[in-house]
């Protein structure tokens, strides 16, 4: 068997395994770690399955004042172009004529696969990305840490956009670099498709890997390959990859009731290069939740580990760009773990480096020694690190799905619902209606159009309209209320 062939089954390997773990709760309800967000991405494309596709008119189900400031009774949800939303419902709505799908639970679980389908293809794309600049073996490490990490095995199933922008942003890079390399009009174009879905996913990918594509870019320039004609394609590639992104962006402008407030993610409270700043993202969430505390040896390693090769700059620009999209949304990522996802591509190159070098120490170090190092810091590694993300595929408030499945299959479909669940939306998406993800002011939700009150809290307002209102369903764990028949 060829060298080649056996590489293509090692890597085939990797991809069918990383599916297998990928797989784990794959069909628990939405309500897991950050479902708040993830609700709201599925929200997109239930609406779509429900209303028909239409990305220039995607809703959800919170039509209250909580993330934009202004009321929004149509249910807008502004935000990244819901292109993979609308991929996702047409998944669906061929499932549909096939009997495939039957029931509403079920499109968590496709929304997943969606994610699960275009991680694996990140897998495949660090190791095209890395081969092409480096070398198969530290390709294939990478693309195997790329699975096997856990805190991207959770995330590469979550309903984010993240997975996908994961994938569009790693092509458009391995494109573009190529288009510096070679020139040729086939990478050209596939760069700026890719790059343009990344850009409308999420522009934050640009932060990250512009340095190093500026760096290769001047690397090329400085070798003698530049010329007139590459660097005006150059420049319309770039603009072709922008240009989608501000027109969407004019588009929204519109609607700013569905537009979500964002200044907050950039410096809010000061943290900005402030000790919490460091201590949140370089040790709690780079050393202990992805790296589980022993991957940092091989990280390290892979920083200081320079090949012969002056292309491997191109992964410390790539870095240097991650620290630069940290820096820029300081607050965003230090409130959201789920934010550093699109950073695991490049902590995975540096982290195969390293292992790498373990695997084939230089001169003057034990063998036995760096791999038998190499097996405990992968297992340590790999360990830690699921000990703190198991917890991330667990429902902790059960009673929110058992209540909100209730209420949809008894409350009527034009129903609007108040679920109080402190403006956390986990909990009205589980009832597949519009409405309020908290409480309070209930008459003016209810000038507003609130048929419908449902808590899994015996509070005092739910008290209250217990005694006012008829309680169309009650349990020790949730209540049902209909307000339109409050006194």
């Amino acid at each position: 068997m060829g060298k080649q062939i056996k590489n293509y089954l090692l890597l085939l390997t990797i991809v069918v395994l990383g599916l297998a773990v990928r797989l784990y709760r794959i069909n628990f309800p939405l309500a897991d770690w950050h479902s708040w967000r993830q609700v709201d991405t599925a929200g997109v494309t239930r609406e779509f399955v429900k209303n028909g596709i239409d990305l220039l008119h995607p809703k959800y189900m919170d039509i209250s004042s909580i993330p934009s400031g202004f009321s929004n009774p149509q249910g807008w949800r502004m935000v990244e172009f819901p292109v993979i939303n609308g991929l996702t419902a047409g998944v669906v709505q061929i499932m549909r004529q096939f009997g495939f799908f039957n029931d509403w639970t079920e499109l968590v679980r496709t929304e997943r696969m969606v994610s699960v389908i275009f991680s694996l293809g990140s897998v495949l794309g660090i190791y095209l990305l890395v081969k092409e600049i480096l070398n198969e073996k530290i390709a294939l490490i990478s693309a195997a840490v790329m699975a096997f990490l856990p805190f991207n095995i959770y995330y590469s199933r979550a309903v984010l956009p993240e997975p996908k922008l994961v994938f569009f942003s790693l092509f458009a890079s391995l494109f573009a670099y190529r288009f510096i390399h070679r020139g040729k009009w086939s990478d050209w174009v596939f760069w700026v498709i890719t790059g343009a879905l990344a850009t409308l996913l999420k522009p934050m990918w640009l932060l990250i890997f512009g340095p190093a594509l500026i760096w290769a870019a001047v690397r090329t320039r400085k070798s003698g390959i530049f010329s007139l004609s590459w660097g005006l394609m150059f420049a319309l590639g770039w603009i072709a990859v922008l240009t989608p992104f501000f027109l969407w962006r004019g588009w929204i402008a519109q609607f700013p009731s569905g537009i979500p407030a964002s200044d907050w993610l950039y410096n809010a409270g000061g943290l900005r290069w402030r000790p919490a700043w460091f201590r949140w993202l370089l040790a709690d969430r780079l050393g202990r939740l992805i790296l589980g505390y022993w991957g940092m040896i091989p990280f390290g390693l892979g920083i200081i580990s320079i090949s012969g090769k002056k292309e491997d700059w191109f992964f410390h620009w790539w870095l240097i760009g991650g620290l630069i999209y940290l820096s820029v949304f300081a607050t965003g990522n230090v409130t959201h773990d789920y934010y550093q996802a699109v950073l695991v591509p490049v902590i995975a190159v540096i982290a195969a480096k390293g292992l790498y070098f373990l695997w084939k120490p230089p001169v003057g170090i034990s063998r036995l020694m760096a791999r038998g190092s190499l097996l405990i810091i992968t297992v340590l590694t790999i360990g830690f690190s699921w000990f703190y993300v198991r917890d991330y595929f667990n429902i902790n408030h059960p009673e929110i799905v058992e209540a909100g499945q209730a209420a949809d299959k008894i409350l009527p479909v034009d129903a609007k619902v108040v679920t109080p669940y402190g403006g956390d939306t986990a909990f009205l998406y589980q009832t597949n209606r519009p409405g309020w993800p908290v409480g309070g002011a209930i008459d003016d939700k209810i000038s507003l159009g609130a048929t419908h009150y449902v808590s899994v809290n015996f509070d005092s307002e739910t008290t209250l309209l217990m005694d006012k209102c008829q309680s169309l369903l009650k349990t020790d764990k949730y209540v049902i209320i209909d307000l339109k028949t409050c006194k």
